[in-house]
This record gives structure tokens, C-alpha cells and sequence, in this order.
């Protein structure tokens, strides 16, 4: 079988802002990696800023110290591009709306909704509630009203207003001019 000749690149690999991150989220200062490792800081801080590439010991230590694996350095991070009126449609309810998930279906994190309500569309008549812990409403054009269990909310273009995920509300377009949203759900509601 003939090998598949695959030319070396002259790219450098940049991953010393994936170091300086880790190294940030466990809140450790450049000395402490430094002690830990017996790097010293200078070094660190030359590979943080990627003008100097680590032995092989070295990335090794400095992996095991910041708790992460080589490979994640190497990879690719994980994207998802939606473009405009491509997300798929979805229906959680209602009149004169059309919705599209914007993030990606695996997403668990969270997931971010667009919303086009024609004038005078409405969410359920009867309040519901969605299974995330925080719900955001934002208004990217034209008013629109939320409506919670003890409160309501008249939000006009630019407004955004957070409330409790599993909090009972509906929403209604009380105007002849339609409306575009996006609701943020935190994490992703569950299916």
C-alpha cells in the first residue's frame, strides 16, 4: 500500500493563548506555574505569548500542572455558523411567528432563538414556561410585550430583559408593525 505523502507545514502552531486561558481559569499566577513546573517565568511567558515553543518534557509538564491534555492545545475549536434565515424552523407556539434555531442542535449550553412576529401575533393564551434556567428576551426591532405571572414588560428595539427560565409568561406583538427577537435560553432547553 503507498503511503499518502503529506508535506510538512512551516505554520506555527499557536497554543500559548490556550496555556495563558488554562492557566487563567484556575486562577495561578505565572509564578505559581512557574514553582510547580520549574519553568521559569520568562520562559512561560514567552510561550504564553507564542515567541518561543516549548520542549516536548515541558509541554508535558506544563499540561499535567494546568489539568489540561495535549491534544485539546492542538485542536480545532468546535464552530457553528448560522447565516441569516438558514437555521431551521422551529414552533414552541403561537400566532404570526416564525422561529429559527440560531446555535447548533447539540448545543447544550445554551441556545439562542430568532423570532419573526407579525403584527399583532401572540405567544399561548395560556402562560408557559420553558425548562432552562435563565430565559433573555431581546429586541432587535419593533416593540413587543411580555407578559410574566404578577408582571408586565414593554420592551421597544434594543431592550433586553432576563427572568427565570422555569417562570410562567407569554408575549404578544400589540402593534401593526412586526417584530424580530431573539430569545436566549440558559443552558439549552431540554427536548
Amino acid at each position: 500500500m503507498k503511503a499518502l505523502p503529506v508535506e510538512p507545514s512551516n505554520i506555527p502552531v499557536a497554543i500559548g493563548s490556550r496555556i495563558r486561558a488554562a492557566r487563567q481559569s484556575q486562577r495561578l499566577t505565572i509564578e505559581q506555574v512557574a514553582d510547580a513546573t520549574g519553568l521559569t517565568k520568562g520562559f512561560l511567558s514567552r510561550v504564553e505569548r507564542d515567541l518561543t515553543s516549548p520542549s516536548v518534557a515541558s509541554l508535558v509538564t506544563l499540561c499535567q500542572v494546568l489539568s489540561v491534555s495535549i491534544g485539546d492545545l492542538f485542536a480545532a475549536p468546535e464552530t457553528h455558523l448560522t447565516r441569516r434565515d438558514d437555521g431551521p424552523r422551529i414552533s414552541l407556539g403561537g400566532q404570526g411567528i416564525v422561529e429559527r434555531l440560531l446555535t447548533a442542535r447539540s448545543e447544550r449550553r445554551l441556545q439562542i432563538l430568532q423570532a419573526s412576529i407579525e403584527p399583532r401575533g401572540r405567544g399561548e393564551s395560556e402562560l408557559y414556561a420553558v425548562d432552562c434556567d435563565v430565559d433573555v428576551l431581546h429586541v432587535v426591532k419593533g416593540r413587543i410585550k411580555l407578559i410574566l405571572t404578577n408582571e408586565e414588560y414593554e420592551l421597544e428595539e434594543g431592550d433586553t430583559l432576563s427572568f427565570p427560565g422555569r417562570e410562567p409568561h407569554t408575549w404578544v406583538n400589540p402593534t401593526d408593525e412586526p417584530v424580530e427577537v431573539l430569545w436566549i435560553l440558559v443552558p439549552a432547553a431540554s427536548r
